[in-house]
């Protein structure tokens, strides 16, 4: 198949427009959407089509509650690393929409999986991990094309968030994804508005 213009535009904007979103109305997500969603994420791209992508809706209130507790345990720790200004532009920062967000994720992989019959990933078993990545960010754009917002807390302790979810020993905990209608429509991410690190250049290099 062959992308015209229009649809190569439209791929560009939303890779452009996507957003790490912290702030979230807590209406609910149309479950056909989130179906649908679901769907697209099955079209990441895996390492000898292993697929090892492992999520959990996270829809119990004890278990959402452990999550925070165990977010704001890991933000203090890392608050505790800066000094001066920076700490408290770090304190000023908004790092995880765990409150608001109506449609909360955890995503594991599966580390080795029978699915694939180990091809692809004898000599770099992480292009498992890599793969599960790949899938969050696929979901990440089907989510921002259908005006969706999604924001990662990477704030977390992953041990704690295998023991949590009480998940098999060969699921190495991924990310912890909030999702939902973002509060407000911003084209200035969170970290450049706050004066934390505008973008560097990751020019491809040459040799």
């Amino acid at each position: 198949m062959r992308f015209d213009e229009i649809q190569a535009a439209t791929l560009e904007s939303i890779l452009r427009w996507r957003r790490d979103v912290r702030h979230f109305r807590r209406d609910p997500v149309d479950e056909a959407l989130l179906d649908r969603l679901a769907e697209a994420m099955e079209l990441a791209p895996s390492v000898g089509n292993a697929r090892p992508w492992r999520v959990i809706r996270v829809e119990d209130p004890g278990l959402r509650a452990a999550v925070r507790a165990d977010f704001q345990r890991c933000d203090q720790a890392a608050a505790a690393d800066y000094a001066g200004e920076q700490a408290a532009a770090y304190r000023a920062l908004k790092l995880a929409g765990l409150d608001a967000a109506p449609v909360q994720l955890a995503v594991f992989a599966h580390i080795d999986p029978a699915a694939g019959h180990g091809l692809g990933r004898r000599t770099m078993p992480e292009t498992l991990r890599q793969s599960t990545a790949m899938a969050i960010h696929t979901l990440w754009l089907a989510a921002r094309a259908a005006n969706l917002g999604m924001g990662m807390v990477s704030i977390l302790d992953p041990g704690a968030m295998e023991r949590l979810f009480a998940v098999p020993e060969d699921w190495a905990f991924t990310a912890y994804l909030c999702l939902g209608h973002a509060e407000w429509d911003d084209d200035t991410p969170l970290l450049h508005r706050a004066g934390w690190q505008e973008n560097a250049s990751t020019r491809w290099e040459v040799r």
